[in-house]
């Protein structure tokens, strides 16, 4: 069976689409935040241990990360829409399990689900988008849209987990996704195209499934762990070993299989593989820098959640508003290789900025220009999405989006341990020193930001030698 494009959308219905897709990607975001404001209370009510506890993200982290690139690829070969219905439907019924969840197991279990549904549906999102929207003037505005909802998602979800948590209770953040899942499945049946994939025939590798998502899901585990085992515990050393031989072998077993889970043409794109590299380095940057912030503003500034939540809002409007308004004309006008470039410009010079917190900081001259110069961020995305998805075949759509989020996802979580592990290590070293607490804290965050700052300038060096700006199609 061969590819089949999707049925042209009906008149109006592109927006709707939009707005499904953008409410599935929303959703995710929200789980992601939403359940870390309700940790405690779930600790208290279930029973969990504080290793324990962290399984209730941990769970759900490597299901989610180590799925993507194969749920990518599946729905490419089954039919994108036919992926995005199931891994709502799986994450609906997951989100009611959990909200059900009588004790720590059952929670566990619940989590590992929703990643799967989450990773089924996220996987193709993108896959649909550039399919939907082929000019290049609404693609660039859709993708604004799109990732405005990334900005979005986590503010409210911290928000939302709170207001839930104290009003209602915990279970609570779990029921809010049955409504929102099941309206996104209704309204996906009417306004998605229909397609039919290339059947499971072109590309039923199971032995290379097996290999990537074992590879991935470990690695992730691995990742997750380091902070409680160190980077150099055998534990840590040895699972890595396994997971880069999986994935190895995965890449070796593409080469080989006459029908490939993931055709490695696909690498060839200087654009696909390019973006991919640059998101990785950004993101680990990036979601390592929200961590760190906060802990900087608690543990040394004495912040409270809330002050803490509210300082960092300017952030948040900022990349949103920029994603929604800026984002799409300046893509349009200079093309989205510059416009990456000038956004990474703007984040290299927040952590710079960082780089010479003090400890008794003033919020307005040390921290608000940092929250400011990270819309650049806003910039990033869209461009850097536009870009990865640029060099993707129409079949292989899925795919691109598939390994689009899962080095996503591998970036924020190596970011974070890399990053948290490296100022935990330097804040112990000014204390062995004789440093004070707020010093050796100040000092440990300053080594943090200056590696972020590090990796942004390696990925503005990727984004200057190996993407180019996609031809641009005649305006209409």
């Amino acid at each position: 069976m061969s590819y089949t494009a999707p049925s042209p959308p009906r008149t109006g219905s592109r927006g709707l689409a939009l707005a499904v897709l953008s409410a599935a990607m929303l959703m995710t975001i929200l789980d992601g935040s939403i359940v870390t404001v309700a940790m405690p209370a779930i600790q208290r009510d279930l029973g969990f241990s504080p290793a324990g506890l962290s399984w209730t993200v941990n769970a759900y982290l490597i299901a989610f990360g180590g799925l993507l690139l194969l749920a990518g690829r599946l729905g490419d070969l089954v039919g994108r829409k036919v992926m995005f219905l199931a891994g709502n439907a799986v994450f609906t019924a997951a989100s009611l399990l959990a909200g059900f969840a009588t004790g720590p197991g059952m929670l566990i279990f619940a989590r590992f689900v929703q990643g799967v549904g989450s990773a089924m549906a996220s996987a193709v999102v993108l896959g649909i988008l550039v399919t939907l929207f082929t000019d290049a003037r609404e693609r660039a505005k859709a993708i604004g849209v799109f990732s405005f909802t990334g900005a979005a998602g986590a503010s409210i979800g911290q928000v939302l987990g709170g207001v839930l948590t104290d009003a209602l209770s915990w279970h609570w953040i779990f029921f809010i996704n049955l409504p929102i899942g099941l309206a996104t499945i209704a309204l996906a049946i009417r306004a998605l195209p229909d397609e039919r994939g290339a059947g499971l025939a072109a590309g039923a590798d199971a032995l290379g499934a097996v290999l990537v998502t074992g590879g991935l899901m470990l690695g992730i585990y691995t990742v997750v762990k380091i902070e409680e085992y160190g980077w150099l515990a055998g534990r840590t050393l040895g699972l890595g070993a396994v997971s880069l031989a999986l994935l190895a072998a995965f890449f070796v077993r593409q080469a080989r299989a006459r029908t490939p889970l993931m055709p490695l043409r696909i690498l060839r794109s200087r654009n696909v593989s390019g973006a991919n590299v640059v998101q990785m380095l950004t993101l680990s940057a990036m979601f390592a820098f929200q961590i760190i912030v906060a802990l900087y503003m608690q543990k040394v500034l004495g912040y409270g959640a809330l002050p803490t939540g509210l300082a960092m809002l300017p952030a948040a409007v900022s990349i949103g508003g920029v994603s929604l308004f800026v984002s799409a004309r300046l893509n349009t006008r200079f093309g989205e290789r510059a416009v990456l470039l000038a956004g990474l410009l703007l984040l290299m010079g927040a952590m710079g900025w960082l780089t010479r917190v003090p400890v008794h900081a003033d919020y307005v001259t040390d921290l608000l220009p940092v929250m400011l110069l990270i819309a650049g961020g806003g910039l990033v995305l869209p461009a850097l999405t536009s870009l990865g998805m640029s060099g993707a075949r129409a079949d292989d759509a899925g795919l691109a989006s598939g390994l689009f989020n899962t080095t996503q996802q591998i970036g924020m979580a190596l970011g974070v341990a890399v990053l948290t592990t490296l100022a935990a290590s330097r804040t112990d070293e000014l204390l062995a020193a004789g440093s004070g607490e707020a010093a050796a804290l100040t000092g440990g965050y300053r080594l943090a930001f200056t590696i972020a700052a590090a990796l942004l300038v390696a990925a503005f060096a990727v984004t200057l030698v190996v993407l180019r700006q996609p031809r641009a199609p005649q305006a209409r």
